[in-house]
């Protein structure tokens, strides 16, 4: 008999798991309970709703994320060299969790609480402002000018990403977002670099 500590955990995986169908169906609580071999009053044991559910996923995307941007913030003393890691991050986190990737995207929010949508939001925010700071930093190094648009820069890296992501789950996740990243990556830091004109 698992724990309910592993049992939540089987039911969160479970459910990203489902997310990873390249077809965009709806996931019900009656499908992830047929996929766990038990009832859906069990599942309602171990989460209050789908929604709870779902907040469970972004909580890993976050705790997961954050633990290595911050990790880069703080080891990484090359402000450029922290952009191109927490891109770099972005990309691989997508390609190796192919479900949360439709987390992240929203497509797998779709229908359900806009609570959960505003979450993801302000998860993007937070990893906007995570390439602002990097991008100040490395002005501050002078490898960008001061007077930059770093929000602008942040935001134009933030779209790269999304696009990446998007195409990755719009296409049943066989655009990889890292492919071709070596050659991507030099691209987006010359544009950063033409900020140094500004």
């Amino acid at each position: 008999m698992a724990k309910p500590g592993e049992r939540r955990l089987q039911i969160l995986q479970t459910l990203a798991g489902m997310l990873e169908n390249p077809k965009n169906e709806k996931i019900t609580t009656a499908a992830l309970a047929a996929r766990l071999e038990c009832s859906e009053a069990a599942l309602y044991r171990h989460f209050a709703s789908k929604a709870q559910m779902f907040d469970g996923l972004i909580e890993f995307i976050e705790t997961s994320l954050f633990g290595v941007i911050n990790q880069i913030a703080s080891e990484e003393q090359d402000g450029m060299r922290q952009v191109e890691l927490i891109l770099a991050l972005l990309l691989n986190f997508a390609q190796r969790n192919r479900g949360m990737t439709k987390v992240l995207t929203g497509d797998a929010l779709v229908n359900e609480n806009e609570r959960l949508q505003t979450r993801i939001n302000s998860l993007l925010d937070k990893i906007e402002a995570a390439l602002k700071q990097s991008l100040r930093v490395a002005a501050t190094q002078e490898k960008l000018a001061a007077n930059a648009d770093f929000g602008g820069l942040a935001n134009v890296l933030l779209c790269y990403v999304l696009g990446r992501w998007q195409q990755y789950a719009k296409s049943g996740f066989t655009r990889e977002p890292a492919a071709n990243w070596a050659q991507q990556w030099p691209m987006l830091y010359v544009a950063c670099l033409s900020q140094s004109n500004a």
